[in-house]
């Protein structure tokens, strides 16, 4: 099983990443952290990185469920959204598979969520 889904589009980088936020803002998702790497490695390591980031997603209520069901699954939270830009100058939007990274938890009763999740992320990627 793959542990994530993707799609390349047509739009420049920054725009990009301005259409996956408010397409997961209609998801009901809202961007917690968002981590730009190119910039993050320049920094610290003085190393050159095509433009890449990681917007940290979260949707209150789901993960306030999954937080029920089991309480360390904060450390498999926020859903992950990345957006990167290919050697080939293209922009790819990639988002983590719920249900995949659930397999590792071993609580069926976070299948229902998972699923959900996946429906949402799923939508926003094809979307764009």
């Amino acid at each position: 099983m793959k542990y994530y889904f993707s799609a390349i589009v047509d739009l420049p980088f920054d725009e990009a990443v301005m259409r996956v936020t408010e397409d997961l803002k209609k998801e009901g998702f809202g961007i917690l952290t968002e981590i730009d790497v190119k910039e993050t490695l320049k920094k610290k390591l003085d190393v050159d990185f095509p433009r890449y980031r990681i917007l940290g997603a979260c949707n209150p209520p789901f993960a306030y469920k999954a937080l029920l069901k089991e309480s360390r699954i904060g450390l498999m939270l926020p859903c992950n959204v990345v957006v990167q830009e290919l050697p080939s100058g293209q922009v790819e939007v990639a988002a983590v598979d719920p249900v995949a990274s659930m397999q590792a938890v071993e609580n069926p009763e976070l299948a229902e969520i998972a699923h959900k999740i996946r429906e949402k992320l799923r939508k926003v990627i094809t979307h764009l």
